[in-house]
């Protein structure tokens, strides 16, 4: 009996030892893979979910912003220095004297990835691809500010040479506007402005077919610094440097590859690991840990972004106003910060964050009042919660999405005694279940898409593609329409105040909190500055030399 104890001790130890050697192994096996990767000039970046689309003209998410700032570029580009500052793109420069009519001059050596010239003709053809009703762009509303955007996409005009889109000639382009638009070159970054390649487009079908081969590897087409190279569906989206840009001496890095982790732990796990050079993506409970522990690898960068629930107001109880209004009072948003997200976000008392314009301040609104919540439920018809329905926050997946929907799920419960479940949905399932209205209460989250409250207001518009609520008021529509005539800026703002005051009385979206972007990374990645609007300069990005 001793002598067989004295063996099973042995193998335990032997296992033990073999299983020790083999974790170190297989962890030297990965730190050499990201060296390896460092030394080839190879950028490996965690990026959320898989992305749903390459077409600019159909994608919604960050996912594929992140991997557009490779593959395209609009008329005014990021600059080096700094991302959200507007620099050359495929236009040189441009001009304009009254912020109505702009002139923009297009590079005469700007070409696509397979060498053919870009020129003013393809920015024609992307506007009026994108502003198709056939199409069903859900950004087309960001091309509204020009004449006539608006009544083509909406199918009241026919004809697209009445749009405010004209190429002067192959190498000027002529953009007019419904009113004095000063942030339009900010605006103009945002990839819904992006040229697509016509002559690869019409290869596969008509200009306004959906999802046709052209974004596949070796079909796809793009004018940025990087060209897609491949797609290994949800393993990894790799692109390398594109020999016809424009700025293509600049580039410094050969690829960048893109690995979409749908779960915040396995993502963070790849970082620590050495799988990839960085991710944005963190467990709310290993922030205080990287922000003490590790602060060489831990950034937090302000971004103009607001986290959100959306209500679907065209089904009980999320119809009633009264229901949105006592769930918004009821949500402790100071306490969600301090308790669960740690990450220095602000609370959210409107809508558009803080820095969107200059001079404007969102409407001082938004409250924790459990007590009036309680009184506008119970004046509601459901007095104590009861006969609340049943009703779900629907979420993407997301260890975050999830401890941030129990979180309120159960303040809801604190204050109010609902019931609220939470479900989880895939990435593309996700956003379709939203464009359906196929939900009752959804996270949300807006990145600004340029410097300007609008790019905040517009999304809920009467019919815009983002807004996912069924909600609509002619007296939002309407402050909104009368800021794009308004030449005064301080009238315009004011207008623009009024309508928000609007949004934040009804409610059919319930602000919870304004960003701060935490994000891990290796101190060899270099050249990687922080934007407001998430926009990655890549070829300012290198890695550091070995000492």
């Amino acid at each position: 009996m001793l002598l067989s104890a004295w063996f099973l001790r042995l193998f335990l130890l032997s296992c033990l030892i073999v299983g020790m050697l083999r974790f170190h192994h297989q962890r030297s096996e990965r730190q050499m893979r990201i060296e390896l990767a460092r030394q080839e000039g190879r950028l490996l970046m965690g990026n959320g979910a898989e992305p749903a689309t390459l077409d600019p003209h159909l994608a919604t998410g960050v996912p594929e912003h992140h991997i557009f700032d490779a593959l395209f570029e609009g008329l005014v580009a990021t600059t080096v220095e700094n991302p959200d500052a507007n620099g050359p793109g495929v236009a040189s420069h441009w001009d304009s004297t009254d912020f109505t009519t702009w002139t923009f001059h297009i590079r005469t050596e700007a070409k696509w990835s397979d060498g053919v010239k870009l020129s003013a003709h393809d920015f024609v053809y992307a506007f009026q691809r994108i502003l198709s009703p056939q199409l069903g762009a859900e950004y087309a509303e960001m091309l509204y500010p020009m004449v006539n955007a608006r009544e083509f996409n909406e199918g009241k005009l026919d004809d697209f040479s009445a749009v405010g889109v004209k190429a002067l000639d192959a190498n000027t382009l002529r953009i007019s506007l419904n009113g004095p638009a000063p942030y339009l070159p900010s605006m103009l970054k945002h990839y819904a402005w992006y040229p697509v390649p016509r002559h690869v487009i019409e290869r596969f079908g008509k200009m306004t077919d959906r999802d046709t081969p052209w974004t596949r590897v070796g079909n796809l087409v793009g004018n940025g610094s990087f060209k897609l190279k491949e797609w290994r569906y949800t393993h990894s989206i790799t692109v390398d440097r594109n020999p016809f840009y424009w700025d293509a001496a600049t580039v410094k890095l050969k690829e960048l590859m893109f690995v979409p982790i749908s779960s915040d732990a396995t993502e963070e796990r790849a970082f620590r690991d050495g799988q990839i050079h960085m991710t944005e993506t963190i467990p709310l409970s290993q922030i205080p840990m990287y922000r003490e522990k590790y602060p060489e690898f831990y950034q937090e960068n302000a971004l103009l972004s607001t986290y959100f629930y959306r209500f679907n107001t065209t089904k009980p109880p999320m119809n009633n106003p009264l229901v949105r209004q006592a769930l918004a009072l009821a949500v402790d948003r100071a306490g969600l910060i301090r308790n669960i997200l740690r990450a220095g976000q602000k609370p959210t008392t409107g809508f558009t964050p803080p820095g969107a314009g200059e001079g404007y301040e969102a409407p001082d609104i938004l409250r924790f009042d459990p007590e009036k919540a309680r009184r506008l439920l119970a004046e509601a018809g459901y007095p104590g919660g009861k006969g609340f329905p049943k009703c779900e926050i629907l979420i993407n997946t997301s260890e975050s999405h999830r401890t941030i929907a129990e979180a309120i799920q159960e303040m809801w419960k604190k204050y109010l005694q609902v019931e609220v479940g939470v479900l989880n949905q895939d990435w593309g399932v996700y956003l379709d279940s939203q464009r359906q209205l196929n939900y009752q209460i959804a996270r949300a989250g807006w990145v600004g898409d340029y410097l300007d409250p609008y790019t905040f207001l517009s999304l809920w518009q009467s019919g815009d593609g983002n807004n996912q609520t069924g909600w609509s008021s002619p007296s939002y529509d309407g402050f909104l329409q009368a800021s794009l005539r308004e030449g005064d800026l301080k009238k315009r703002l004011a207008l623009l105040t009024q309508a928000e005051t609007i949004l934040l009385q009804e409610l059919p979206i319930l602000p919870v909190y304004w960003y701060v972007r935490p994000i891990l990374v290796r101190p060899e990645v270099q050249g990687l500055k922080s934007s407001l609007l998430e926009h990655r300069c890549y070829k300012a990005i290198y890695f550091k030399a070995n000492n």
